[in-house]
């Protein structure tokens, strides 16, 4: 008997050693690069709301198309609520871009937390929705902002096209890219663009929508392309008051 509980003194560390307890698994929010629906584009736009905003809903709303709109930084100043407004009224998809456009792989958790929740306590104050959608700045995550983005609810979208429109091309470059895109005629289209750039929203754009839907695409929300809900939730927008700023 006496040999036998020494065995176990000798052996049970040793399989406590060898069996580590393993961590639970934190659930990761989905990605999303490229649209599911067959024959859809969805043209999106970063960094706004900017004063173009309304020449690209225009554009689109003459065409009978519909964008996807990424927004970020302070939005509460009497010009950019009109903007947001407008974009949702005219019936885009209005999704976040993060509060400070940061590098969230640089961030904390509750640091990617309230990046995100700043923008998701904006748009419920200014329009009563709460998006679904969040494009991490640069295209840039990791495991931790996913995380974080499940726990908050949202899918990361990024993209399968770039018009290049941030990153240097001139109008021509970018229009150019879109046609070569468009005679490989694939499947489908997730198009980042950048409403802050004028030449995007008065060249770049029109010409691209018209090569579009001559090619037979239908150009509609990023929500629609991919199946998945825009909002998390719906409800009435507030009235501004003293917590409106940023």
């Amino acid at each position: 008997m006496l040999a036998f509980k020494v065995f176990l003194a000798v052996l049970l560390p040793t399989l406590a050693v060898s069996n580590p307890v393993v961590e639970k698994r934190q659930s990761l929010a989905r990605v999303v690069s490229s649209c599911t629906k067959p024959n859809n584009v969805a043209l999106t736009f970063d960094d706004g709301p900017w004063v173009y905003l309304y020449d690209v809903s225009k554009a689109l709303v003459a065409a009978n198309a519909t964008g996807t709109f990424f927004f970020n930084a302070c939005i509460y100043d009497a010009d950019s609520v009109k903007r947001v407004q407008y974009a949702y009224q005219h019936g885009h998809q209005v999704s976040s871009h993060t509060w400070s456009h940061t590098d969230l792989t640089t961030l904390s958790s509750d640091d990617i937390h309230n990046e995100m929740w700043k923008v998701e306590q904006a748009l419920t104050k200014i329009i009563g929705v709460v998006p679904a959608f969040m494009r991490p700045p640069y295209g840039s995550y990791n495991n931790l902002v996913r995380q974080v983005s499940f726990i908050r609810g949202q899918v990361l979208a990024l993209w399968d096209f770039d018009s290049g429109d941030s990153t240097g091309s001139t109008p021509a470059q970018s229009e150019a890219a879109y046609s070569q895109l468009i005679a490989k005629h694939p499947s489908t289209i997730l198009a980042l663009n950048h409403e802050t750039e004028e030449t995007t929203a008065h060249q770049v754009l029109p010409f691209a929508i018209q090569q579009l839907q001559k090619a037979g695409y239908k150009l509609v929300s990023l929500a629609e392309c991919t199946g998945l809900p825009a909002y998390q939730s719906v409800s009435a927008p507030g009235t501004p008051d003293s917590t409106w700023h940023c």
